[in-house]
């Protein structure tokens, strides 16, 4: 794991995750030294990265949502060739395997939806062995504390995450750093 990122997450403990160019400007503002792109579409992410890049932040692109990729090994060469970004979120095993492949950063997102997600959280985990897991929704801390305590990997939470005693409860239960799209808490 790259030593470089685990501390840029580890010194970024609220991660100013943007859904629009509204967002994406305002976090430029902001302490997190890591954004979470999770808008735009084959036309315009090189345009968003760049701009990340510029500004000094780590980028890491949540490839799922990109608008005209496919979840396929493919669109992740495509985002590591063109648009320089330096990692990848995904809920996709082979999205992972294939950016860790090419060297990016990898953090791989898991929805807690019921027991069963949660249990195969380790198994999946032993598969891909990302850099991050990310854990949504980031309002459970008894359950994100018993991922952390089982994970390899260190954990992101993000998720429903509204207000600072949410980020002081994340953050209690033994995350990393939450990720967020509330701009109000990019700033705390």
């Amino acid at each position: 794991m790259n030593r470089a990122f685990v501390e840029a997450v580890e010194d970024s403990p609220v991660i100013a995750a943007v859904k629009d160019l509204e967002g994406l400007h305002k976090c430029f503002e902001s302490e997190s030294s890591v954004v979470f792109i999770l808008f735009g579409d084959l036309c315009s992410i090189a345009d968003i990265v760049s701009e990340v890049k510029e500004h000094g932040k780590i980028a890491m692109v949540h490839i799922d949502l990109i608008g005209g990729l496919s979840p396929k090994e493919i669109a992740v060469d495509f985002i590591k060739k063109y648009t320089k970004a330096d990692g990848i979120i995904s809920t996709k095993q082979v999205l992972i395997k294939r950016a860790k492949e090419l060297g990016m950063y990898t953090i791989f997102r898991f929805f807690i939806i019921d027991s069963m997600a949660y249990e195969n959280i380790n198994r999946q985990l032993l598969a891909v062995r990302p850099d991050f897991i990310e854990v949504l929704p980031g309002v459970t801390p008894k359950v994100i504390s018993k991922i952390c305590k089982s994970s390899p990997v260190p954990v992101i939470a993000g998720g429903l995450i509204a207000e600072k005693e949410d980020v002081i409860s994340m953050l209690g239960s033994g995350v990393t750093s939450i990720s967020t799209t509330n701009q109000k808490l990019w700033f705390i």
